[in-house]
């Protein structure tokens, strides 16, 4: 299934996408796509539901983060060796774990916003992970059990707050609207192999990251395993793993950062496209 939340910010609804991309309304068999809907049980009952029972939603409503109230906002940093190797850091030996304020997240085409003196804004193509029931001390075996489904997520960061104003990557990543989440949740029953996804990202028609998720350092099965050894996960829980090469500071001989007026749209297979422009704060 391919799940939505639609409608104006703070008042979305829950909807489905049916086999032919038409946006069907879910709110008569649930009150949101949420940590409270996404256990297994619940998944099945929606998986009954016949999409062309449901009805249509008409015109063209805003698409708010396919995920409402997220929990935790987990993120995983250099996780993708070709990544690793155009910033030219070395790999790391365990994930690199920062969090992303949940302030950061918006819609999948909701404008993304370079807060006050920023100069250094970037891109990230990402695959997100839904967590769907409770796990803690969950082995790499069975950690996809957990799993509610998949989504894409952009990443955005601005390099100085990340780097030079002292202290953890949170500074840079969780500036408002730096968590695009969507368009839907894919539920994992249709993702075949969530190692071998294609992935990519354009900057106002050109293409800058091209990569496929085959090249994780930690793959989304050890990343949860990892993770639930040091806290509780709950449904809800949002953890983002790793961007491939491509980003803006890694071009060279310059670097090269977004402003007013770009347009980013981002693709994974089989979970959808967002496409966001670029503002800034007054």
């Amino acid at each position: 299934m391919k799940l939505v939340r639609y409608g104006k910010k703070g008042d979305e609804k829950p909807g489905m996408i049916d086999a032919d991309g038409v946006l069907r309304d879910l709110s008569g068999h649930v009150k949101d796509i949420d940590g409270a809907h996404l256990g297994d049980a619940v998944l099945h009952a929606l998986s009954k539901v016949k999409p062309d029972h449901l009805p249509e939603v008409k015109g063209n409503p805003r698409l708010g983060a396919c995920v409402g109230n997220i929990g935790k906002f987990l993120c995983i940093g250099l996780n993708y060796s070709d990544h690793a190797a155009e910033t030219g850091a070395a790999i790391p030996e365990h994930p690199i774990l920062f969090f992303k304020a949940n302030s950061a997240i918006v819609g999948p085409n909701d404008d993304v916003i370079m807060p006050r003196g920023s100069t250094h804004t970037d891109w990230e193509v990402e695959l997100g992970v839904v967590i769907g029931k409770q796990c803690k001390y969950v082995s790499e075996a069975n950690a996809l059990d957990y799993v509610a489904g998949y989504c894409v997520v952009n990443d955005v960061s601005e390099r100085h707050f990340q780097t030079q104003l002292t202290g953890q990557w949170t500074k840079g990543k969780s500036c408002d609207t730096f968590g695009p989440t969507g368009p839907w949740l894919v539920t994992r029953d249709e993702v075949d192999d969530v190692q071998n996804l294609a992935m990519s990202l354009d900057v106002n028609g050109k293409r800058m990251q091209t990569g496929n998720t085959n090249t994780m350092i930690f793959t989304v099965a050890q990343i949860i395993e990892h993770l639930s050894g040091l806290m509780t996960l709950y449904p809800g829980d949002v953890i983002t793993t790793g961007t491939p090469p491509g980003v803006g500071m890694g071009i060279k001989p310059e670097p090269v950062y977004l402003k007013k007026g770009d347009v980013m749209e981002l693709t994974i297979e089989g979970l959808g496209t967002q496409r966001q422009t670029v503002g800034e704060d007054a």
